[in-house]
């Protein structure tokens, strides 16, 4: 009898081979489960030459071994004492579902054999097996083997790199949206920035040629300076604003008076050159309304709209701004997205009343199918080269969607446009 065999039989966690030379680690392991000792021992034989062989004359030495070994193939004897062969390969398919079962029995039965191949066995072979037969069968269990590992290497590989092209795209899609709101400092700061410029000049006219400033004059500059400063303050209040989206936190969300929202819009567009050329109306809200949103971003809202209104005609035309207060829930449903109408953050609304509508409406040319299925992203733009960015319809969507509002955009070509903001007049976890 081989005396390697015999010191597996004694101890069968230990690899048969004896002391396994530089070559076997690189073979292929073969489990050969049987109770009976010839069929182990010819087994061992036919096979110790070409695969790294283990013997187990039981299932739960079987199972031990497959956890404290790679097994890449098994045959398993189906009547074994204890454990049957059917219960041995269910528990290796749980220790690792790629290892290639082969069934073994000197008892054929249909319905064995079909229980073992649902479980996951590849073959099934009668004693006394031909050895051509179980070379062939051991054979292709381990080219399945083979082939499995191959693929789980290429799923890896596909995985992997789906993380990486998924990265990728997370990376320039932060670099993207940095680069927009890099964009966005410098398109929101800029008006203010021209409305200093604006009063900056009107004070230099006035003082150029004087000496001294009093009675009127002084209060005209002092009315003025008192702009700039409020312009600058908006200047900081936009950039802090940004620099707390760059860093990750949203900004702090408070709350501001529509009415004053409105009158600050007036005093910043009085100045502007396309009011002069056509006709704003702000109308007040009768009753004291606060909005549940940052002030500056409502005037920028505010503003980006009431510029684009006042811009989309070059011919003269009305642009009016009013709101109102809603004591009832929206139906939303009766809004719909079609070739006149839009709705932005159907989902993220907090549709909870009291809420307040802002309206921008103007008797303009309206807005065509075609622009109105791209006008809120960014950087489409239908002005010429050079005479705009494209993000000003972007910036609006962004502050509303931030303060948990909404945008219902109505056109009609040859009649006009209207954006109605609707948003929340207080905290969400206050009762209506």
């Amino acid at each position: 009898m081989n005396i390697t065999a015999l010191s597996a039989q004694r101890n069968p966690l230990k690899p048969i081979v004896g002391k396994v030379d530089e070559s076997a680690k690189t073979k292929r392991t073969l489990l050969i489960v049987d109770d009976e000792e010839g069929p182990r021992q010819a087994l061992l034989m036919l096979f110790k030459n070409v695969y790294h062989v283990l013997l187990a004359e039981n299932g739960p030495e079987a199972i031990e071994l497959a956890r404290l070994h790679s097994v890449d193939a098994a045959v398993l004897d189906l009547r074994m004492p204890g454990m049957s062969g059917i219960e041995v390969l269910n528990h290796l398919k749980k220790l690792d579902p790629g290892i290639e079962v082969i069934i073994l029995t000197a008892y054929e039965a249909l319905e064995t054999a079909r229980q073992a191949l649902r479980l996951g066995a590849c073959d099934y072979l009668t004693k006394p097996f031909e050895i051509s037969t179980m070379r062939e069968a051991v054979a292709t269990a381990m080219e399945r083997r083979s082939l499995s590992n191959e693929i789980k290497g290429y799923n890896r590989k596909l995985v992997q790199l789906q993380e990486d092209i998924h990265n990728q795209k997370l990376h320039e899609e932060i670099t993207r949206g940095q680069g927009e709101i890099y964009a966005s400092i410098i398109h929101d700061i800029n008006g203010p920035l021209t409305i200093i410029s604006g009063f900056a000049e009107l004070i230099s006219q006035s003082i150029r040629n004087s000496s001294r400033i009093e009675g009127d004059s002084l209060q005209s500059v002092k009315v003025r300076i008192s702009e700039i400063l409020l312009q600058v303050n908006n200047c900081i209040q936009i950039s802090r604003r940004y620099l707390s989206f760059l860093r990750g936190s949203a900004g702090q969300t408070t709350r501001v008076s529509v009415n004053q929202v409105l009158s600050d819009l007036r005093e910043l567009l009085k100045a502007h050159s396309d009011v002069q050329k056509n006709s704003l109306i702000i109308v007040p809200m009768q009753d004291e309304v606060t909005a549940q949103i940052n002030g500056t971003d409502l005037i920028q809202v505010l503003l980006n709209l009431t510029i684009n209104a006042l811009q989309s005609s070059t011919q003269p035309h009305q642009v009016e701004i009013r709101g109102r207060t809603i004591l009832e829930q929206l139906s939303l449903s009766s809004f719909v997205d079609d070739s006149e109408g839009r709705v932005i953050n159907r989902e993220g609304f907090r549709n909870q009343p009291p809420l307040v509508a802002i309206s921008i409406e103007d008797n303009g040319p309206g807005i065509s199918s075609e622009t109105l299925e791209h006008i809120f992203e960014p950087y489409f733009t239908t002005k010429p080269a050079g005479q705009g960015t494209g993000l000003g319809l972007s910036i609006v969507r962004r502050l509303v969607e931030q303060a948990k509002g909404a945008i219902h955009l109505q056109t009609r070509v040859g009649r006009g446009t209207s954006f109605t903001i609707y948003l929340p007049t207080r905290e969400a976890n206050l009762n209506s």
